[in-house]
């Protein structure tokens, strides 16, 4: 169910007058939310905060917000902040019921029962779609655990278009950018169905409606967006994402690129190129399927069909003013070697280490 903001938070204010006692879960984001600071202010029923973890949460925070939201007599969850504390409050839902106190990475072996807690999400951002989906990440002994429950999807979530006003610029483009991304690649996924498809194509359709206002800063535009990347999150829930985003972690980590870049980086060439290369199709639909769905997302984006709608996505990469890194001989190898193979599984079209090689000669520019 979503809410929002309207009317001083009325539905807010709904929502918390059934609980006693709430975790409060937000990142340093909170701090500029100026509105919605004035009503937690208002609020009677006491907030435990939990703002004690880094942006890509590590399993011990995890473990030290259900310490909190255990010992403090807690019913409740609402999240405030990014896909990271949206990420660190489902882990604390789940793991709320486990058995013993979690050391040494015990919950992550445990069998988990579905508890129903209730929970509320409020994204700061529009891209991450994390408000919509079965998937959290957290990280133990530094490597990276992903987390897949129905149960640890926000029943209820917060749209406040207030949020987005004082996000920077940068992230602002980034996370559209995601947003677009995910209903890409979910629209093409070989894991697609009806119901994922009419989710992207909304979202899509949300996007490019509402872009103009978006990065204008209108309540309107911002309104729009935040509904579009939580469609766009509904949709990778059911099929999660393809190549794009398989390919474009380790442009993260490598050149400081924030997540939605580095996907739009990705998509930019890869949709071009799977257009061209629809006789490699994987998916057991067909070619003839893949050629019909590629041109269906072009006419989502507003287009005559997948060429122009290829063509657009670059134009508005390009608008952007987004970077385009520039990668040694020794960091393409690496890219090619680090690539989410789970991913590639959903990609309809099949790549080979020497196509992700050449794909990323493409994404990157070659440094001198």
């Amino acid at each position: 169910m979503i809410i929002t903001s309207k009317d001083n938070y009325k539905e807010l204010d709904a929502w918390l007058s059934e609980r006693k006692k709430v975790l409060f879960v937000c990142d340093e984001a909170v701090r500029f939310l100026d509105k919605f600071n004035e009503k937690i202010k208002e609020i009677n029923i006491p907030l435990v905060r939990f703002s004690n973890f880094k942006p890509n949460p590590d399993y011990e925070s995890v473990v030290e917000g259900v310490q909190l939201f255990r010992e403090s007599g807690c019913e409740a969850i609402m999240a405030v902040g990014g896909g990271s504390a949206i990420d660190v409050a489902k882990c604390i839902k789940l793991y709320s019921g486990c058995k013993g106190n979690g050391e040494n990475g015990d919950w992550l072996k445990e069998e988990i029962l579905p508890n129903n807690i209730p929970f509320l999400a409020m994204p700061t951002t529009a891209g991450t779609g994390s408000e919509a989906t079965r998937y959290a990440v957290i990280y133990y002994n530094d490597k990276k655990q992903s987390i897949t429950s129905e149960s640890i999807i926000p029943e209820t979530v917060l749209h406040d278009p207030d949020v987005l006003r004082t996000l920077p610029v940068y992230q602002k483009k980034a996370t559209m950018m995601d947003a677009l991304s995910h209903a890409i690649e979910s629209f093409w996924s070989v894991n697609s169905n009806e119901e994922s498809k009419k989710y992207s194509k909304d979202a899509i359709a949300g996007i490019m409606m509402n872009m103009d206002g978006y990065l204008a800063n209108t309540e309107a535009g911002n309104a729009g967006m935040l509904l579009a990347a939580y469609t766009a999150g509904k949709a990778i829930n059911i099929t999660q994402t393809t190549a794009g985003h398989a390919m474009c972690y380790k442009i993260t980590s490598m050149f400081g690129c924030a997540h939605g870049h580095a996907a739009a980086l990705c998509n930019r060439v890869m949709f071009p190129w799977m257009i061209k290369n629809v006789d490699r199709c994987t998916d057991i639909r067909g070619a003839g399927y893949l050629k019909d769905t590629l041109n269906e997302i072009g006419i989502a984006m507003g287009c005559e069909d997948a060429v122009s709608g290829a063509n657009r996505f670059v134009s508005i990469f390009d608008s952007l003013g987004l970077d385009v890194p520039a990668a040694t001989k020794e960091q393409f190898m690496i890219l090619k070697e680090n690539v989410n193979v789970e991913r590639l599984r959903n990609h309809p079209v099949s790549l080979d280490s020497e196509i992700i090689d050449e794909l990323y000669h493409q994404i990157l520019k070659e440094q001198a």
